[in-house]
């Protein structure tokens, strides 16, 4: 056994076993005479469920016998074939095409089903169960158990039942339904829960009890053998072929015996694969039933119903939620359920029916309230429109039909949903703000089938003169033919009419359409010259922020590097810290060639550091500098605990030439007023402060020192700018140059604006 399992889950299954047993005997009694065929072959059918298909099923806790959702077949069938035993010869070929199935793996169908359509089954299961058993509950039993149809036999229906009912109540009846309740209700709610005794049997026995006690006293109230159990009682003048009927072999011949057992087969499998799907979903172990082991294991459990004259079997939730609910653990659960059923016709008919209907509807009105309690409905609810819907549609046509045709409902709806969410993201519109201009880019998604067409056609009639659209297919496995010849027509005919420009990229070789790159992606000449100090700043904040939310943009770097292979055009130059975790193309989500990078330590400026500045303005055209400094700067630390205290970077660390860095930042310790106490590299809010005077600094520092950078910064051909990256967020925090710490603007709340413009 797994580890995981309870010690005493020998005794928890024999439990368990017992209260599937009481629920299982009305159920297959009802189901029996509700589809026509003699009653004891529902229980035979339950016994070989526990019995058979409990031993050779994988699933742990499912529970199999006669299904409701099977009754009008085998009414129709067994009319049909115009004997109980010609039917029986169907079940048994049904059984052996099941066995077909599970060997040829069909059982794998089952992980098609959707979650919300299982989820919607189990909740339909719930509200059912609380409906069709509330009539049962207080004495009014014209339904048979186990009838899960909206329509009834008797002319009702699940609604209009429970209100004849409330007119037509036994007291004695309902007295012990309810007691039964309340006992069930207050059970699960005290410390009785953890008792070893199960609140189902609990209840058996105080409804027997109570109606013991009307019979003795001579009641009124005293309920009627109607409305009790009703095993058939075998007498010493009992024959075998009272028991036992056999399939009629001479049939054998007949079309419309595979026909019936095709039919059979076919539903019973797929009723069974969505109940074992929907009882590892109330599984409280987590364990999953291997799914063509359960068909082979129920297709057995068929032939041999047949061959002994049993209905057919199915996995059933009913029984297998009350397994559950109960506290089985294991398939002996099951198991002991079936050799009770067996051992009821032979040895306990007498006592069993002693138990009133009204005390097993109790067991099951609280077990369909497990199953379709309101926590369900509001998580199915916070999970979106996509999947409630299809949840509360099953649920509902499983109500107002049947099981089998409500869960068909519930598919198509769900096959729906998936079209039609399909349709949706057949591909992604993306705006994008490139050096270039704006550009509109459509991502398709890694299928693109014919449900697209018209929403990619709507889309791209949408472009206007001067647009530019990028259809990305570089994530794209398949495109269907009808896109691309939408696709072709938009770039051959269409887009060159309306003046909107195409570019093509990521289509393979095996699509007649090929790439077809016309937008710019990087900064050339004419765009350069187009651009003022303060544009540049603005596509850098945007860059940023995009580069915060993960939302960079799609860079052909291949054709950029072939693009700024004979030049480059830069619009800004950054001088940042050499720290690994300033990365300022990445930082500012720009492309190869959009900005000269200067990186060195402490982002100090000096001689060589001027000299590529002038020769990025004057020469290569550049429209801004940013001189960028960082939260937690290890130069700036360095600085701190050095500078303040007027120790010798050489001697007191070894290293020869640190004092070029940490000295010039000393400008800026000293700017900085507002530290009083730990002025030290631990004071992390001093060490940013010093950071972003340090960037004040080094701004004052390139004005002064170079006046053709300051002329070219007084004239606003350039700006210069300063700013401020916290390694914690990414984001980039742009000020203006300060001469003193008290003037210094907070990093969080700091405006941006760029001197000389």
């Amino acid at each position: 056994m797994p580890h995981r399992l309870p010690p005493n889950y020998i005794q928890k299954d024999l439990i368990a076993g017992v209260v599937v047993f009481l629920v299982a005997i009305p159920l297959c009694l009802g189901i029996a005479n509700a589809s026509g065929v003699p009653i004891i072959s529902g229980v035979i059918a339950g016994i070989i469920g526990g019995i058979v298909v409990g031993a050779l099923s994988g699933a742990q806790i499912g529970v199999s016998g006669p299904a409701a959702g099977l009754t009008a077949i085998v009414l129709a069938q067994t009319e049909k074939l115009g004997s109980f035993e010609a039917f029986l010869l169907a079940v048994m070929i049904s059984g052996i095409l099941q066995v077909v199935f599970g060997l040829l793996r069909a059982g794998l169908l089952a992980n098609y089903f959707p979650t919300n359509v299982i989820k919607g089954l189990l909740a339909a299961i719930g509200v059912i169960l609380i409906m069709k058993q509330v009539p049962h509950l207080i004495g009014h039993d014209p339904d048979f158990e186990g009838d899960m149809g909206f329509s009834q036999p008797d002319g009702e229906n699940t609604f209009t039942e429970i209100m004849v009912a409330f007119q037509r109540f036994l007291p004695g009846a309902a007295l012990v339904g309810l007691s039964c309740l309340v006992l069930l209700i207050l059970w699960d709610k005290s410390r009785l829960k953890k008792s070893i005794f199960p609140a189902p049997l609990a209840a058996v026995l105080i409804g027997v009890a109570l109606n013991e006690i009307f019979v003795a006293t001579g009641s009124g109230w005293a309920i009627a053998s109607s409305h009790l159990v009703q095993v058939p009682v075998l007498s010493g003048d009992t024959n075998w072929s009272d028991i036992f009927h056999f399939p009629d072999f001479s049939q054998w011949k007949n079309p419309t015996i595979y026909l019936g057992a095709f039919t059979l087969a076919i539903v019973a499998s797929l009723e069974t694969l969505l109940n074992i799907e929907a009882t590892d979903k109330i599984d409280p172990y987590k364990r999953f039933a291997p799914q063509n082991r359960e068909l082979i294991a129920q297709g057995i459990g068929n032939t041999i119903a047949g061959a002994i004259g049993g209905m057919p079997v199915t996995s059933v939730i009913v029984r297998s939620t009350v397994n559950a609910n109960a506290g089985g653990v294991t398939k002996l659960s099951t198991i002991t359920h079936g050799i009770l059923l067996a051992a009821s016709v032979f040895l306990l008919p007498q006592w069993l029916n002693k138990i009133p209907l009204a005390a097993l509807a109790a067991i099951l009105v609280v077990t369909g309230w497990k199953l379709a309690n309101p926590k369900l409905f509001r998580e199915m609810a916070s999970e979106g429109r996509n999947q409630f819907l299809p949840f509360i549609i099953t649920l509902l046509a499983i109500v107002f039909t049947d099981l089998l045709i409500g869960i068909l409902i519930g598919l198509g709806v769900s096959l729906l949903f998936i079209l039609y969410s399909n349709f949706q993201r057949g591909f992604h519109v993306v705006r994008e703000s490139h050096v270039g201009g704006p550009i509109t880019r459509l991502e398709f998604a890694d299928q693109v089938s014919f449900l697209n067409r018209a929403q990619l056609a709507t889309t791209l009639a949408s472009f206007k003169k001067g647009d530019h659209v990028i259809l990305d297919a570089r994530t794209t496995d398949y495109i269907d033919p009808d896109i691309l010849n939408v696709i072709r027509e938009f770039k051959d005919d269409q887009a060159p009419i309306r003046g909107v420009q195409v570019s093509l990229t990521g289509f393979k070789d095996r699509y007649p359409i090929g790439d077809q790159v016309q937008y710019v992606d990087v900064s050339t000449r004419d765009i350069q010259a187009q651009l003022t100090p303060q544009k540049v700043l603005q596509l850098l904040k945007d860059g940023n922020e995009r580069f915060v939310k993960g939302q960079r943009l799609n860079r052909d770097l291949i054709r950029q590097v072939d693009a700024t292979s004979d030049g480059q055009h830069p619009m800004a130059v950054v001088l940042a810290c050499i720290d690994s975790r300033v990365g300022t193309e990445m930082v500012f989500d720009l492309g190869l060639g959009d900005i000269f990078s200067c990186r060195v330590a402490g982002n100090i400026a000096g001689t060589k550091i001027l000299g590529s500045m002038e020769f990025a303005c004057k020469v290569a055209g550049a429209k801004l500098i940013v001189v960028l400094g960082h939260t937690r700067c290890g130069a700036v630390k360095a600085a701190c605990d050095l500078v303040e205290t007027n120790t010798d970077p050489a001697a007191a660390t070894g290293l020869t030439n640190l004092g070029a860095l940490t000295g010039p930042i000393g400008e800026a310790i000293r700017m900085e007023h507002d530290t009083k106490e730990n002025r030290t590299s631990k004071n992390e809010g001093y060490v940013d402060r010093v950071a972003a005077l340090n960037v004040s600094a080094v701004m004052n520092y390139i004005q002064a020192n170079s006046p053709a950078l300051k002329a070219l910064i007084e004239a606003g051909t350039v700006g210069i700018v300063g700013g401020m990256y916290d390694v914690k967020t990414g984001k980039v925090e742009f000020h203006q140059r300060e001469s003193s710490s008290s003037d210094l603007p907070h990093l969080a709340g700091a405006h941006t604006a760029v001197s000389g413009v």
